[in-house]
């Protein structure tokens, strides 16, 4: 008898892009200049405190699916 075994998603696992590359992947949404701005501001727009920044030393990184959970919130109004 031949067993199936099923692959979860592992919840915990997050998506992380370098600037260049995020911006790549999303060219028709934003530019790298763009995305270097928001990060710049992420304190005052609220990009840090929904944590799609993640910083490793000098390294900046963008979680992808927390990104686009804040742009979805600017779109609804709300600002954190």
């Amino acid at each position: 008898m031949k067993s199936e075994s099923t692959t979860q998603a592992n919840p915990n696992k997050r998506t992380l892009f370098t600037v260049s590359k995020f911006s790549e992947k999303h060219k028709d949404f934003l530019t790298e200049g763009g995305l270097r701005f928001q990060i710049f501001n992420a304190h005052n727009n609220g990009l840090a405190s929904k944590g799609a920044i993640v910083r490793i030393g000098r390294r900046v990184l963008i979680d992808e699916e927390r990104y686009f959970s804040w742009v979805e919130n600017l779109q609804n109004g709300v600002i954190r």
